[in-house]
């Protein structure tokens, strides 16, 4: 088991040591409310109005468990989470679940580029298409060419970015007493809208890219302070589980407070004048400036913007790693382009696809909103690999999730496989 490592906030002020200890964990969550998920929870406020509110208070630690067992996967066994699956899984199983992996992803990248362009062409009156090619190549560029530590401290405060989903809600001016009913009192999805509604929140919040990307982001953090060989990376200290778990807590609570306030702001606008079929991410913009003003026509768009870049790289990079540790590839974004060209290849294909599809005539939001739906019937599937890794002492070498965390762990399964089949049977 590897040494204790000083913590990289130890000495410093209380506040100084929190924001120092944030990192993987935040980065995650903030790539959770991607354009996927802000077109997602869009749609949902729309459609739905404030009904599904209450989601938000229910993901969050439903979230923060499944991304903590990750972490924790990657902390403890020094390897992703395929590697880790590897162990539990058929070896065809696992290639069926990473061919869906990247698919999914190359969709969901294919409708950021979208959502991002049109938000970009929406402020400048720029063509769109020139934004696809200009953000695919730039953060296609900027993957391959930086290392990780630069892209994590990028990623860090592209974070921010997220802010302009919460001012845009306040600005709206909200109904405070009946959004608080919503938010903690259940309602019961009624019909097939509403339930697929509940499937697509859960399968872009507690979504499969994230579970893969959050290991493999552990292992990127170990290397960079020079823990190279597998074994230095084996296992994990508690002050490093404890700071990892308030990385996790406090970013896994950001994506869902988010989430909360994109599906508010679209439910008090769109909603509530009729627009509930918005079909782009700038159809949405625009319908906020009659109905909320231009200054909240912009910030949905300056958000997709920053949570785009913020994405892209994390959807593009949690496949690559999944196909290189399943398949035994040179793998990380420490290395060089030569130095890993399966892995790399991986990234280009899933961005330059999407890219492509973007020249398609595809409904964009149509396809994240399905991509979402399908992450939500792939995810519990996961889970149960997750589960079986994380409470396996041989494999978590003795470090295995707590018992809180399994009864957790399984409630997040069992509730996604049950909003799974309430689709279908409602």
């Amino acid at each position: 088991m590897k040494s204790s490592a000083p913590s990289p906030g130890r000495g410093k002020n209380p506040l100084r040591r929190f924001f120092s200890v944030l990192g993987p964990g935040v980065i995650t969550g903030a790539a959770d409310d991607d354009p996927s998920g802000v077109a997602t929870y869009s749609i949902v406020g729309a459609q739905l109005g404030t009904s599904l509110l209450w989601t938000s208070f229910l993901t969050w630690p439903l979230m923060a468990v499944v991304q903590m067992a990750c972490a924790r996967i990657g902390m403890v066994t020094g390897q992703g989470l395929a590697s880790a699956l590897r162990k539990k899984w058929p070896r065809a199983i696992l290639i069926a679940v990473i061919l869906s992996l990247f698919a999914a992803n190359t969709i969901n990248i294919a409708a950021d580029l979208a959502g991002m362009a049109d938000a970009a062409a929406m402020l400048s009156g720029v063509d769109s298409h020139l934004f696809i090619l200009a953000f695919g190549v730039g953060i296609l560029w900027a993957t391959v060419r930086l290392h990780y530590a630069q892209i994590a401290r990028v990623l860090k405060w592209l974070a921010l970015a997220l802010f302009a989903y919460i001012v845009t809600a306040i600005h709206v001016g909200p109904d405070w007493g009946a959004v608080l009913r919503d938010a903690f009192v259940p309602s019961w999805p009624k019909g097939s809208d509403a339930w697929k509604a509940l499937v697509a929140l859960l399968g872009t919040t507690i979504s499969p890219y994230l579970f893969f990307w959050q290991a493999s982001e552990e292992v990127e953090e170990e290397k960079a302070i020079g823990r190279t060989r597998l074994r230095d990376r084996e296992g994990a200290t508690q002050p490093e589980l404890a700071e990892r778990r308030l990385d996790v807590g406090v970013g896994t609570f950001f994506s869902n407070l988010v989430m909360f306030f994109i599906i508010l702001t679209t439910a008090l606008t769109l909603h509530r004048h009729g627009a509930t079929r918005p079909q782009t991410s700038r159809e949405i913009a625009e319908a906020l400036r009659p109905l909320a003003g231009p200054f909240a026509e912009i910030l949905y768009a300056v958000g997709l913007l920053g949570v785009g870049l913020l994405a892209i790289p994390t959807l593009a990079g949690s496949a690559a790693y999944a196909f290189a540790e399943t398949f035994g590839w040179k793998q990380g974004l420490d290395r060089r382009l030569v130095q890993a060209r399966a892995f790399y290849a991986v990234v280009i294909a899933s961005t330059a696809i999407g890219m492509a599809l973007d020249f398609a005539k595809i409904d964009p939001v149509s396809a994240l909103y399905w991509s979402a739906i399908i992450n939500g019937l792939l995810a519990p599937f996961l889970l149960v690999g997750i589960l079986a890794v994380a409470c396996d002492s041989r494999v978590m070498r003795g470090q295995e999730i707590p018992v809180s965390s399994r009864i957790l762990a399984g409630i997040t399964t069992a509730l996604m496989f049950g909003a799974a089949i309430g689709m279908f049977v409602f």
